[in-house]
């Protein structure tokens, strides 16, 4: 008996019948590329002050943690700048329950959420878990997206929650401010709630304008971040969002009492007072960043622009193909699942070496 077939046999929701669960292969072969972690680990000083931070904790393991993560809220505050403080700033275990709590608390049974795919795929399945009702907009053919056309879907639609991904995912392009601003507007009549998910902000390009410049006299907008890729912590699992002081009051309703571990704060805490360490690695990922788009442009290939830490590109006959040629070398990238198209991302000098070697070495056949 299979997994779908044990799962037929209990009273499961109808709406998550026949739904598969998230996540990309996990695989043991050499060079991993294929979920945007920063592949170039922790560095040693910072691994000394997140063991000594952590250590400081275990006498007291018996007791819970500071329900309000303080300290944590107050580190992420100065870290982001922008005139934020403590009272603007939220943090749960990964982006992703960062989202889905405010799913719990802004949508729910008759409200509805947008997103513009291609882009993050857990956006339906946040929403699907949470009872909300999920609303497919549209994108260009080239996968960008206009403030016209986003502004006239979310008035058309009348969404109370707009998931905006900046730098996108898949695609690793940025959102100008115009469109953020422009869908801020559009949602007036429907109060929506305004999500810009910067998972990847710290790998933009320089110039490149973060939503966090648009939050004052916003309260309906928020800037959703991660400490899972430019900090190199996808394994401790802490995201966070900055908004107005009422949006983490209602995030408190819907928060599981103490959610965040006396461990995971500590771990943070340790990191974002030692984040010159752990972003030293940044400007070495965009390098391979950009040497990727280069190299895929001379190949004949489509990159689009990223301002992540992934290249997404095209061009492909056959993609899966492609893919499967990379993996039987030992290099697993993403197959997204879009014609024509694949995902990798930026490693270390060497693993992007043996990513375009592979891709060359396929290509030349």
């Amino acid at each position: 008996m299979d997994q779908f077939e044990r799962l037929r046999q209990l009273p499961l929701r109808d709406d998550l019948r026949g739904l598969r669960p998230y996540g990309a292969p996990q695989l043991n072969v050499p060079v991993l590329l294929n979920v945007n972690e920063n592949t170039h680990g922790v560095p040693t000083d910072a691994k000394e002050a997140i063991l000594a931070a952590v250590a400081q904790e275990l006498d007291g393991l018996n007791r819970y943690p500071d329900r309000e993560f303080t300290v944590l809220r107050q580190e992420l505050a100065a870290y982001l700048g922008h005139g934020l403080t403590e009272e603007n700033l939220w943090a749960a275990n990964g982006s992703n329950e960062v989202l889905q709590q405010l799913l719990q608390a802004f949508g729910g049974p008759g409200r509805t959420a947008m997103g513009f795919p291609p882009t993050y795929s857990m956006y339906p399945l946040l929403a699907s878990g949470t009872g909300t009702g999920y609303v497919a907009g549209v994108r260009e053919d080239d996968f960008t997206l206009t403030a016209e056309s986003a502004a006239e879907q979310v008035r058309r639609n009348g969404p109370n929650i707009v998931f905006l991904c900046s730098p996108n995912n898949p695609t690793g392009t940025a959102l100008g401010q115009d469109v953020v601003e422009a869908v801020y507007q559009a949602g007036e009549e429907s109060q929506a709630i305004i999500i810009v998910d910067e998972a990847y902000a710290e790998f933009a390009q320089t110039g490149t304008p973060s939503a966090l410049n648009l939050l004052k006299g916003r309260p309906r907008l928020v800037v959703s971040r991660t400490m899972s890729k430019a900090f190199a912590l996808a394994g401790a699992r802490l995201g966070y969002l900055a908004g107005a002081p009422e949006v983490t009051d209602a995030l408190r309703l819907v928060r599981l009492p103490y959610h965040l571990s006396a461990i995971t704060q500590a771990t943070a805490v340790a990191a974002l007072r030692n984040s010159t360490s752990l972003l030293a690695n940044v400007e070495q990922i965009k390098v391979q960043r950009d040497r990727i788009v280069q190299e895929l442009k001379e190949l004949g290939l489509a990159p689009a622009p990223s301002d992540s830490n992934f290249v997404f590109f095209g061009g492909l006959e056959n993609p899966h193909e492609a893919w499967q040629a990379l993996l039987n070398d030992g290099v697993l990238i993403r197959d997204v699942g879009i014609p024509g198209h694949l995902r990798v991302t930026a490693g270390t000098e060497a693993e992007t070496t043996a990513f375009l070697t592979g891709l060359r070495t396929f290509l030349a056949r």
